[in-house]
């Protein structure tokens, strides 16, 4: 892996776990001394997390970790729903035996994981289950296009997770909404597919929501938006 793909990779989950909040610049001087690269490679960082929208230049004051509202949250499921949706139907159509299988033990993780989130454990280890459906559908369903697209929509999705990681009971459920995804991919039911992801996605985007607005804010991440800052 070249050094540049290490730095984005680095920065780009110290975005998305909130090591990195909204608003923090990103300083091409600290991030090559804090990562022990030179500059050049943080700078092809950047410039990918910009791409990405998950960084952007904010007058003044460089590049700068993005702000994500209320607003475009919702654009963002808008969006998801129905592209993970087709997803979801096209896996169930297309899986192969192992992959059907890979999937119905994946569902049987899911359910396994339930109990535990409600009882309140670290939600770390069912993120990693979430991540696995998402590369067993991607993987299942044969359109590179469509994986390409649901890539950047997971990415900014992702980094609203802190929002349900103090919710056993939501996280419960979740985990119970993706063992019907995996169920019904591992059984070939397409339509079941579809509609449970809808379902899910819903449920997720409906919680955020409720959440975002009982804080009384439009801006869920920064509590005064800097001009430049969406991208």
């Amino acid at each position: 892996m070249r050094v540049s793909d290490r730095a984005y990779a680095a920065l780009r989950g110290e975005i998305l776990d909130w090591t990195l909040p909204p608003g923090t610049v990103l300083g091409e001087v600290e991030l090559a001394d804090r990562l022990g690269i030179s500059r050049t490679p943080v700078r092809e960082a950047l410039a990918r997390l910009v791409a990405d929208g998950l960084a952007a230049q904010a007058p003044g004051r460089g590049v700068v970790v993005a702000d994500v509202s209320l607003e475009e949250a919702e654009q963002l499921f808008e969006l998801r729903i129905a592209l993970e949706s087709l997803l979801a139907r096209r896996a169930a159509e297309r899986a192969d035996a192992d992959q059907a299988a890979a999937m119905g033990a994946l569902a049987d993780r899911f359910l396994a994981a339930v109990p535990r989130l409600e009882a309140g454990d670290e939600p770390a280890g069912y993120y990693t289950l979430t991540d696995e459906l998402d590369a067993g559908l991607d993987a299942a369903a044969g359109n590179p296009y469509l994986v390409s697209t649901l890539r950047t929509l997971r990415l900014h999705l992702a980094r609203l997770r802190r929002l349900a990681a103090h919710d056993p009971a939501r996280l419960a459920s979740s985990a119970a909404e993706h063992a019907d995804i995996a169920a019904a991919v591992a059984a070939g039911a397409a339509d079941l597919a579809e509609a449970t992801t809808r379902v899910h996605l819903h449920h997720a985007a409906t919680h955020l929501t409720r959440r975002a607005r009982a804080a009384e804010s439009t801006t869920l991440l920064t509590p005064t938006p800097f001009e430049g800052a969406h991208q």
